[in-house]
């Protein structure tokens, strides 16, 4: 048995790191097994585990085990998988009905989620909002929105970009594996364009900016973009964080293009990066932003919100669909925002990244296999390289993700070359659930990395 610290219980999970038996451990096996035999082999799983309960930093599994959750389902989580907030509203709509389909007859909680993002996404101009299920639903409707406000087709879209699955957005994800192959074709219009990658180009913010928009006026022609759309900070590529400058260059153009910039804030959105979006970071306005992930502590839910002239362009009953916006979902981003709020979430992102970046950069130094440590807020990845190539390398960053599951730390992979260790914590995580964490990925790379110099 291995117990890191004793802070008090959320939702009745003790907040420490408590390895009962290996992990997997037997009742997971059996489940997993039954998996096999139900569940699709195209879904994948990053932990063959099998959770019965969570609550602040820790995730618990059928077997007794106790984990550190670096990894909040993928940015979702964030406000913790039971806050009260979301549970109790959650549970008071669910008393008073579950759905209507908001299309049919409407209902406040709808409306409420859409004024809370009118008045939080960047930007004093008059707004307006619409609700999904998903964020890959949500981009696909902010594409069809500036298509409709432009009169044009052309979508640009960037290298290392992450969308979602559906076709369309299939064809805006950069990563082949697993995301696209064998499922096209994909949707026309789309044009790739160079992302800023400070770590690789060596190139300032307006200077990769000068490239990319040199490219869009010789192989698009700017009156043909319908939408610019990009990620603040790119997810699934790797929490690239372009080079500062080149985001608002690419705003300028598109306003001097009169093209739609359209921000995917779907997982750097709601405190993640220490704002309430990372657009405000460099203090851009886009157009459109897409949100989903952290907006309702776990329930589906994702929305477009921005500017009431472009959002207004739709024919009506263009935009919808049967569960986009449902009553449940509505309530428990209100209880999220609320908490992200009272609790000051924004402040404790920034807080994580100055308990985490420390540690990480000793990590690097003492490793010598970490190329580099970005991030912001409570968004946060290293990336790992050959010792003496340089060059991405994806089997040690997933022995390093296996050994930090097997001593019960969550942690995810990414990257366009599979090089890349993120961590997405739980805003409300106990800063010594954090330093256990950071201890057993210390003690990865020395055992995994640094004893082999």
């Amino acid at each position: 048995m291995t117990i890191e610290t004793s802070t008090p219980s959320v939702n009745g999970v003790l907040q420490a790191r408590h390895l009962a038996t290996a992990i997997p451990g037997p009742k997971s096996l059996e489940l997993q097994k039954r998996r096999v035999g139900a569940v699709s082999s195209g879904v994948g799983a990053t932990l063959p585990i099998f959770v019965t309960k969570a609550g602040g930093g820790i995730v618990v599994d059928v077997d007794g085990n106790s984990l550190i959750d670096m990894g909040s389902g993928i940015a979702v989580t964030s406000v913790g998988n039971s806050a009260s907030e979301v549970v109790d509203r959650v549970i008071a709509q669910v008393q008073d009905f579950t759905h209507t389909c908001f299309m049919v007859t409407q209902y406040e909680g709808y409306v409420e989620v859409c004024e809370a993002l009118n008045r939080l996404t960047p930007g004093s101009h008059e707004k307006r909002s619409a609700l999904f299920n998903t964020g890959a639903e949500a981009v696909e409707n902010a594409v069809k929105i500036a298509r409709a406000y432009t009169r044009r087709q052309a979508v640009v879209v960037f290298e290392h970009a992450y969308h979602g699955r559906t076709n369309l957005t299939m064809g805006m994800t950069a990563k082949v594996m697993p995301y696209k192959h064998s499922f096209g074709p994909f949707a026309p219009e789309i044009y790739r364009m160079p992302l800023s990658y400070p770590a690789h180009d060596g190139l300032t913010g307006s200077e990769a900016a000068a490239v990319a928009i040199s490219r869009m006026e010789k192989e698009i022609g700017a009156e043909n973009i319908a939408a610019i759309v990009i990620e603040p900070i790119a997810g699934e590529g790797g929490f690239i964080v372009p080079a500062v400058g080149f985001l608002p260059a690419l705003v300028e153009f598109a306003t001097q293009a009169k093209a739609v910039f359209i921000a995917d804030e779907v997982q750097t959105g709601f405190c993640r990066t220490g704002a309430w979006f990372a657009s405000e970071h460099e203090g851009i306005v886009p157009d459109l932003i897409v949100t989903a992930k952290g907006i309702a502590g776990g329930l589906p839910l994702a929305g477009v919100t921005g500017r009431a002239e472009i959002m207004d362009s739709v024919h009506a009953g263009g935009l919808g669909g049967t569960y986009g916006g449902n009553p449940l979902a509505c309530a428990a981003a209100l209880g999220s925002i609320a908490t992200m709020e009272n609790e000051n979430l924004k402040d404790r992102a920034l807080h994580i990244e100055d308990i985490m970046m420390p540690r990480l950069v000793e990590i690097a130094e003492n490793s010598g296999v970490i190329a580099d440590v970005r991030g912001r807020g409570a968004m946060i990845a290293i990336e790992l390289v050959d010792r003496f190539t340089r060059k991405p390398d994806a089997a040690l960053t997933a022995a390093i993700a296996k050994y930090c599951h097997a001593h019960g730390v969550i942690v995810l992979t990414a990257g366009t070359y599979g090089n890349v260790l993120r961590f997405l914590p739980p805003l409300v995580i106990a800063d010594e659930l954090l330093t256990a964490a950071l201890d057993i990925l210390a003690s990865a790379f020395e055992e995994l990395a640094v004893s082999d110099r």
